[in-house]
């Protein structure tokens, strides 16, 4: 929205800069964007009067005029311009002078003829070409009526003034009018405002038998009103309101359409003028279209409107589009000689859809979508009636012809001082409290301690008890809400959760590894929710999807890690190594939330050791993965058992299922070959843990040992075993038996074939003994060490 100073001082004088003004409406909210300063860069502009015209000797298209600048003496100016000519009153750049865009202007000479400063067009002092009338378009400006040659030309165009462009947010809609503004500013300078003149003075002759109105529609459209004037002038509206349309981006036209222009930007209330002679009848219908139904708008292009869509109707077809656009037939042109003027209430959604369906969005559109003020419906309409009478000869029938209700033109809410003064942390009164309700407009009973505001129709954004407090810290200043350090009760240091601790652990023993973090989309395609799952659970799909391939909620983190290592692969990065803790999601049933767990989740793929000179190039492989994930373990003082295991999308013979204290948390393995091929990666190896098990297991704190004083004793044996035997089990039954001197085992050998028998196989085991606070004897690492290998036998170990 732009509001011109110059305008605004007619409804409220702050008595400041307009420099001031923006500030202070910025700091309560409204954000002032832009200025646009009509005076700057210019210089020696004066109004001049063109005495006499004579055609330049050597040039076709020139001219030699004699110009009264009001000084002794005329002056001679050279002008291009076709519609120069004696009598004019026009605008002149003197000598000295400057115009935007750094031009000076000096005396020159034009073929031979001297030109002693410059006749100008309105684009020439920086009015844009899209807002200049067309008469005077292609040409210099001519003032409409006489002026006395040698006043200031900005002045004289009403544009010696500055003009604020506002950035509103939706809620504000009151601040899309002048008089809204003009409410807003008084309430910020504590001010009277004044409203416009709107009190006609109306002939004996009743608009009811003129006109009629009915509303088929009344849910779309509650109320409809209209006023007929009889006998108005077309010709061109007063150059301040050109000038003030101008500066508000409109384009005058003639005096009745720039008056229908001119109240929408006063009040914000959108109207309409009908030529009434070309409606077809004495019938104004409001209805909704019917499917299909055509009807030729303003831009003289046929729309085909569809059953959404209000009309405004003489009974049989349409002759508007409501709130958005009129028909071309009942328009107003040069011919009109009676006006109807149509102010109403529309359906802001049914606007909403219509406008945006036929991409035809105007100021009258902007406004309904918002909401209008209803208190403004019937004021505006007869503001529109006084400016017809006043400018455009008009003479204003009696009545209003109306149908439907406008409803009430305030919303009460109760409040009070200790509500407000303890929401904002101010010691106002109620007295106070009151004052501003009623500098913003907003009339106020007291009632005891209890304060009734009355909320007027304007102030859509206002509809609970925290509006109004809002209200108060806005216009009694944000910078008074009053400071003060916080109250410190107990006082605790800042610092990391455990589990904060534990993930920052974590990722810096993952990127020491090499591997890189990775954040990925939460939501996968449906046939990929369920891939490498860890629990047999519900999907959650969303209900408006923007895509199939973003669809539904993940319950595995890897589906986007392969993609990603696939998009990386496919750009010639071949070395992939990803980790990624993020969130996966299992449905509960319908109607019931879905649990969040976090996973811990991993991708590696290429070389591990890619340098040379480094050492000989080593290819990432099952036992990589599995150190990483050892060192993560490691690393938070945990212990993973592994087990063979079977997961789809993965190797069957190359995954292994992790554990944690006996609870299956995860698992390692390598991608299958087919989905593997399926995303053009060689062999790559995945891991996914459940980080919430993880971080649920209690550790307490590491407490470090000295190097032990004392010598350990090393046992070597090799087992004879079934081949689907784990060495994992056989680690367990040895450390089971090892007693409190067994410090570590560690597998250094596994043997299938020649030798041995088909479903064997030879695991060597090293067995390392140690106590820390004696030194051990052979008698008892031996006694020990039988009571371990008994038991190995026990479970059908043979001793090599």
């Amino acid at each position: 929205m732009l509001i011109s100073n110059e305008w605004l001082k007619d409804y409220v004088d702050a008595g400041v800069s307009v420099e001031d003004l923006a500030e202070r409406i910025t700091r309560t909210g409204i954000e002032v964007d832009d200025m646009v300063d009509y005076t700057k860069d210019i210089k020696n502009l004066v109004v001049g009067y063109v005495q006499s015209k004579e055609k330049h000797p050597d040039a076709d298209k020139l001219n030699i005029c004699q110009v009264d600048i009001g000084e002794e003496e005329a002056v001679q100016i050279v002008c291009g311009a076709p519609n120069v000519d004696a009598g004019q009153h026009v605008i002149v750049a003197k000598v000295g002078g400057r115009l935007p865009g750094g031009i000076k202007i000096k005396r020159a000479k034009l073929r031979g003829e001297r030109s002693e400063g410059m006749i100008c067009s309105l684009q020439e002092i920086g009015i844009s070409s899209n807002v200049v009338p067309k008469a005077y378009e292609n040409g210099i400006f001519v003032f409409p009526t006489e002026v006395e040659p040698g006043t200031d030309a900005l002045t004289a165009l009403y544009l010696n003034d500055q003009v604020m462009e506002f950035d509103l947010t939706p809620n504000r809609a009151d601040a899309l009018s002048m008089v809204g503004t003009a409410y807003e500013v008084a309430a910020l300078y504590q001010t009277e405002m004044a409203k416009p003149e709107t009190q006609s003075n109306e002939t004996s002759e009743s608009a009811s038998n003129e006109l009629s109105v009915t509303i088929d529609n009344p849910e779309k459209v509650p109320y409809y009103s209209a006023r007929v004037v009889k006998n108005v002038t077309i010709a061109p509206s007063p150059i301040w309101m050109q000038a003030r349309l101008i500066k508000a981006g409109i384009r005058p036209i003639n005096n009745v359409v720039d008056i229908s222009n001119y109240v929408l930007l006063e009040y914000g209330q959108p109207l309409h003028m009908f030529d009434q002679d070309h409606i077809g009848s004495k019938e104004i219908v409001v209805r909704q279209a019917k499917d299909k139904e055509t009807m030729s708008t303003l831009d003289n292009t046929e729309r085909t409107l569809v059953d959404t869509d209000i009309v405004i109707s003489n009974g049989k077809e349409p002759i508007a589009l409501a709130g958005v656009m009129g028909g071309d037939f009942s328009e107003v042109t040069e011919q009109t000689t009676n006006v109807v003027v149509e102010g109403a209430i529309f359906d802001p959604v049914s606007i909403r859809h219509t406008s945006r369906r036929l991409n035809l969005r105007s100021e009258s559109s902007s406004r309904f979508e918002k909401g209008i003020a209803t208190e403004f419906v019937d004021e505006a309409v007869d503001r529109a009636c006084y400016l017809l009478q006043t400018y455009a000869s008009g003479e204003v029938l009696q009545d209003r012809v109306a149908s439907g209700d406008l409803g009430s033109f305030v919303t009460p809410i109760d409040i009070t001082a200790e509500k407000v003064n303890k929401t904002i942390g101010f010691e106002l009164s109620s007295d106070e409290i009151k004052a501003i309700f009623e500098q913003l407009g907003f009339e106020t009973q007291q009632n005891g301690k209890t304060l009734t505001v009355n909320v007027p129709s304007r102030r859509k954004d206002i509809t609970i008890k925290e509006d109004l407090i809002e209200e108060v810290a806005r216009i009694y200043g944000y910078d008074e809400i009053p400071s003060s350090l916080p109250v410190f009760g107990e006082v605790t240091s800042g610092e990391l959760t455990d589990r904060q601790h534990k993930t920052r652990t974590v990722k810096e023993t993952l990127e020491g590894a090499g591997l890189n973090q990775a954040i990925t989309y939460s939501l996968v395609s449906k046939d990929h929710a369920k891939d490498f799952a860890l629990q047999e659970r519900p999907t959650i799909s969303l209900l408006m999807p923007m895509s199939e391939a973003h669809s539904t909620l993940r319950q595995s983190l890897l589906p986007h890690l392969i993609e990603a290592a696939a998009y990386n692969v496919a750009r010639k990065n071949k070395d992939v190594r990803l980790y990624e803790v993020g969130r996966v999601f299992f449905g509960n049933g319908e109607g019931e939330l879905p649990d969040e767990v976090e996973y811990l989740s991993g991708i590696l793929t290429g070389e591990y050791v890619v340098n040379t000179w480094q050492g000989k190039k080593e290819e990432i492989d099952f036992f990589i993965a599995k150190g990483v994930v050892d060192r993560v373990a490691e690393k938070l003082n945990l212990e993973f058992s592994y087990k063979a295991g079977e997961i789809n999308g993965l190797h069957p013979g190359r995954t292994a299922i992790i554990s944690l204290e006996g609870k299956e948390i995860g698992f390692i393995g390598e991608l299958h070959p087919q989905v593997a091929a399926d995303n053009d990666l060689k062999r790559t190896y995945v891991f996914e843990l459940n980080y919430d098990a993880i971080m649920q297991v209690a550790v307490g704190y590491i407490n470090y040992e000295p190097i032990p004083r004392f010598p350990g004793v090393t046992r070597d044996i090799a087992l004879e075993v079934n081949s689907d035997v784990p060495s994992s089990e056989l680690k367990q039954i040895i450390h089971d038996n090892g007693e409190d001197i067994l410090q570590s085992t560690l597998v250094f050998d596994v043997y299938e074939g020649e030798h041995l028998e088909e479903g064997k196989k030879s695991v060597a085991i090293r067995l390392n003994y140690l106590d820390t606070e004696d030194t051990l004897t052979d008698e008892r690492v031996s006694k020990v060490h039988d009571k371990v290998l008994e038991a190995l036998q026990a479970q059908g170990a043979t001793i090599r």
